[in-house]
């Protein structure tokens, strides 16, 4: 398959309704089933392969996503460029709710996740270079793709992955804030490095559903406001999915 680009849906991304000509695809890899199948389809003439990160119905936990699954299988599709759509908490001023950002930087506070196709028995280990976590040229093209159409993407930032599924502390984010972080979310590793692993460009679009653990005037976190945030915010992306194809073309 001649695949321009493909894409991991996180909370809220279930689907790229605009494709066309949509085939679903049931694929096994190495490391056992992706979270779901790839949707393949058209968008503005272009072949794309979706996948929702947590599953169609939202059923997969953060923290029991098979990562390598889900990116092996894009990787047997021949995707060589990889969007992943993260719904994340703001904590950097810059990153209120709504706001779409582009991050450049991550600090991985998972763990007990299979994060790499070298936990596997025989198999070669890799030292992957990770200086810069996201692939500077595809990073590029999205933002470009975003002023096309003039939709304001915050241009650098710092991700930090945490376990999930619970949200996270006040005294948590306060470190995450201290140790540079201006977002929070729980997907975001290790399908990068993974995708890093297997030569897959990779780039992160990240969409602030609401602001952290005491960033902001709420007492708490509801599930209402991440919704409604997460709803207005996709709303620009297939505009903004079209722009990017028309640049990777």
């Amino acid at each position: 398959m001649d695949i321009r680009l493909g894409v991991i849906g996180g909370t809220g991304v279930y689907q790229l309704a605009q494709l066309q000509q949509v085939q679903g695809i049931e694929l096994e890899t190495p490391y056992g089933k992706p979270s779901g199948p790839v949707r393949v389809g058209l968008l503005d003439g272009q072949q794309v392969a979706f996948l929702a990160r947590h599953g169609e119905a939202h059923s997969v936990a953060p923290h029991r996503i098979n990562y390598r699954a889900n990116v092996h299988a894009l990787h047997q599709l021949g995707v060589q460029r990889l969007l992943g759509i993260n719904a994340v908490g703001g904590i950097g001023e810059r990153m209120g709710p709504r706001v779409l950002a582009v991050p450049d930087q991550i600090i991985d506070y998972t763990h007990g996740r299979l994060a790499s196709f070298c936990d596997v028995e025989g198999a070669k280990v890799e030292h992957v270079d990770f200086t810069h976590p996201y692939t500077p040229a595809l990073r590029t093209a999205l933002l470009r793709a975003g002023a096309d159409i003039e939709v304001r993407l915050v241009d650098r930032g710092c991700y930090g992955a945490t376990q999930g599924p619970r949200l996270e502390t006040i005294a948590e984010i306060a470190r995450m804030r201290r140790d540079g972080c201006d977002l929070v979310g729980m997907t975001g590793m290790p399908e990068a490095v993974l995708a890093r692993e297997l030569g897959i460009e990779y780039a992160s679009l990240c969409l602030v559903a609401n602001w952290a653990a005491g960033c902001g005037d709420a007492e708490e976190i509801t599930m209402d406001e991440v919704m409604e945030n997460m709803a207005a915010a996709i709303g620009v992306v297939p505009a903004l999915l079209s722009a990017l194809l028309r640049r990777l073309a």
